[in-house]
């Protein structure tokens, strides 16, 4: 467990390390850069670098936090990467579940793998277990409709890095959509218009709207204000939730 500085998080939960890129999104991958500096560090959960690896002795923290929680599951990895056992996978979510108080943001961009487990049974949801699908470009918007087929409760889309325009999505079915910018040395430019023409489908179709950064080299300079306005729209908090 570690506190972020990512804006729609509270904290990072890692049972899963390491990963491998599956689309252009995934280019200049942040993990993939921490996770190699961590290793460089000698840090234990690291050993491995950016190799896809499960650590069992993470599942207990969860039981372990004082107050409620939003926190991002596996922001250094791909909860369901295939090289991640089934098994673990559905221990993670028997931790998630078992901890109502907190609610769980799951990001994949392996839409088909998280679907296939979901209509064989394979994953038992609860309502503060949240279903997120990046959404770079267009190339990738057929995992909003994969998304849409899971029986998840609060399902999200993360269209970050932005690297090119999503018109025209079928948000139906979609709790919240988060839109940010490349970050890193070499980042990809995000246009403006692509970012309002998102914000206009959120309000059209009612969909809480969170613009997380415009990115680029120094992400602090460049700022998170939208048409002169920070947009820092939520899906509805569970019951069980006690944040503030």
């Amino acid at each position: 467990m570690a506190q972020s500085s990512i804006e729609w998080t509270e904290l990072t939960w890692n049972p899963v390390t390491g990963c491998t890129k599956v689309s252009h999104g995934c280019k200049f991958c942040y993990a993939e850069i921490m996770s190699r500096r961590l290793q460089a560090m000698g840090l234990e959960k690291y050993k491995n670098g950016f190799n896809v690896t499960i650590h069992p002795e993470s599942l207990d923290e969860p039981y372990k936090w004082n107050k409620s929680k939003v926190v991002f599951v596996n922001s250094m990895s791909d909860l369901f990467h295939p090289d991640v056992p089934i098994g673990f996978i559905q221990q993670v979510f028997k931790v998630m579940r078992e901890n109502p108080q907190h609610v769980f943001q799951v990001l994949t961009k392996r839409t088909d793998l998280l679907l296939e487990y979901d209509n064989a049974s394979l994953l038992e949801w609860s309502e503060n277990i949240w279903m997120g699908t990046s959404v770079e470009d267009e190339r990738v918007k057929n995992r909003i409709d994969t998304l849409r087929k899971t029986k998840a409760a609060t399902k999200f889309l993360s269209c970050e890095p932005l690297i090119g325009p999503l018109p025209d999505m079928n948000l139906s079915g979609i709790h919240w959509v988060i839109v940010g910018g490349e970050s890193g040395f070499n980042p990809r430019p995000m246009k403006p218009e692509w970012v309002i023409d998102i914000k206009k489908q959120c309000d059209i179709a009612r969909v809480p709207f969170f613009f997380k950064q415009w990115g680029g080299r120094n992400k602090k300079k460049s700022g998170r204000t939208l048409m002169d306005k920070t947009w820092n729209g939520l899906p509805e908090m569970p019951d069980a939730y006690a944040g503030v």
